[in-house]
């Protein structure tokens, strides 16, 4: 490497008591400065903690009834700290905050309000639709006693069922069930205010005409979208005049669907999706167009063909530990772990409640547990190393597990 070529008489010529001088007053600098350390306000966390807050507060500011169930309106809770609501994008969830009794628990519930509604600093709304389901704990709880004024802790936006230009086709079609019509309200809304850009046909499957959910909301994102979103509405238990009949099948797929490629979107109860992907596949369609929302907790763990029916009616001892402390429940077989460890009054961390976010993840330290493949979704490190999900894990034996809830906000 060759010598830096400088003209060394301007080195030559400078003084050093210039630079002593300079350390001198750096000194004085120093010690006349605070104690405290220096805080500084980042622009990108700022925007990072808008957009993925720990905890939302809200109130309910509106409750709107619907056919089986309600919409709710949430307003930020400014007396707790939340001043605005974090953007969402149509079709993404957020996880409400329970306790009903001793329990403790996190359900997770689609957005059903255009995020339009949730952008700028004032008057800033979420809506979300409950549908009252048979046996639903939950819902149950919520249509009884959640009303305007109630208070909730809810998580920030959640999940990924959402459209992607680079990924999902210009046209895409929506297979909707019951409350499964939530998320595609959202897309329709912000596709009507123009937030989104892309067609959407719904076909949304109800029993009858007077048990169709958001019909009039759905009906003013229809109007109002020019033509860029379509409604089919299906009923399978009666015959109306301007209605499908019957149930959403390969062939009322086809007769809706536009030329060429398209995306399917489905959102609705377990029965319809397997109905759902076996219509599917007849469309012949990539499976990288398909998209299922999750479709949340499995339910009887018998309806998995890989299940021993032999276990059926037993129950099972479960030792919970949580920071060094032990606590003793029992937990059913056809019950899943974080059902039982919930009711015990342990908040599982949760979100999806369908065995893929990941965010119980627990160490299963004894015990044998059995999970169905279609809610297994733990990485290959998981599975080696002896972590479950305990929202997709039902007991097969007595249960040892430690859990890792988060502090309360």
């Amino acid at each position: 490497m060759g010598k830096y070529k400088y003209d060394k008489k301007v080195l030559k010529g400078l003084s050093v008591g210039p630079f002593l001088k300079e350390v001198k007053t750096r000194s004085e600098h120093i010690e006349a400065a605070s104690d405290e350390l220096p805080v500084f306000d980042y622009n990108a966390n700022n925007i990072g903690a808008k957009l993925h807050p720990g905890v939302q507060h809200v109130v309910i500011s509106k409750v709107i009834n619907q056919p089986d169930g309600k919409t709710f309106v949430l307003s930020p809770d400014k007396e707790l700290g939340t001043n605005e609501l974090a953007f969402f994008r149509a079709g993404q969830y957020i996880s409400i905050s329970l306790t009903i009794g001793n329990a403790k628990l996190n359900k997770p519930y689609s957005l059903s309000s255009d995020p339009k509604d949730a952008m700028g600093s004032e008057n800033n709304t979420y809506s979300i639709t409950v549908k009252k389901t048979q046996d639903g704990y939950a819902s149950k709880y919520i249509l009884e006693n959640f009303e305007v004024g109630t208070k909730l802790a809810i998580s920030a936006p959640l999940g990924d069922f959402y459209y992607v230009g680079l990924r999902d086709k210009k046209d895409v079609v929506a297979i909707a069930g019951g409350s499964g019509i939530t998320p595609f309200l959202s897309m329709a809304s912000s596709i009507a205010s123009g937030l989104e850009d892309f067609n959407l046909t719904i076909l949304y499957g109800s029993r009858n005409k007077d048990s169709i959910m958001l019909k009039d909301e759905l009906a003013k994102a229809e109007k109002a979208s020019k033509g860029k979103v379509k409604v089919v509405h299906v009923l399978s238990d009666e015959e109306q005049e301007g209605f499908e009949h019957g149930f959403i099948d390969a062939k009322l797929i086809k007769k809706y669907a536009p030329k060429g490629e398209y995306s399917i979107f489905v959102c609705g109860p377990k029965a319809m999706y397997n109905f759902a992907k076996e219509e599917i596949a007849k469309l012949n369609l990539p499976k990288r167009l398909v998209r299922f929302e999750l479709s949340g907790e499995f339910g009887n763990p018998a309806n998995d063909p890989a299940y021993d029916k032999a276990n059926l009616g037993k129950t099972f001892n479960v030792k919970v530990l949580v920071r060094g402390e032990e606590t003793l429940l029992t937990c059913k077989a056809e019950q899943t772990l974080m059902s039982a460890i919930e009711q015990a009054g342990i908040r599982v961390p949760s979100d999806c409640r369908s065995g893929i976010c990941g965010w119980c993840h627990s160490r299963l330290i004894s015990g044998e547990v059995f999970i169905p493949s279609s809610a297994d979704g733990r990485r290959l490190a998981d599975k080696k190393f002896g972590w479950i999900h305990p929202c997709a894990s039902y007991p097969l034996s007595d249960i040892e597990i430690e859990v890792f809830p988060l502090l309360e906000k």
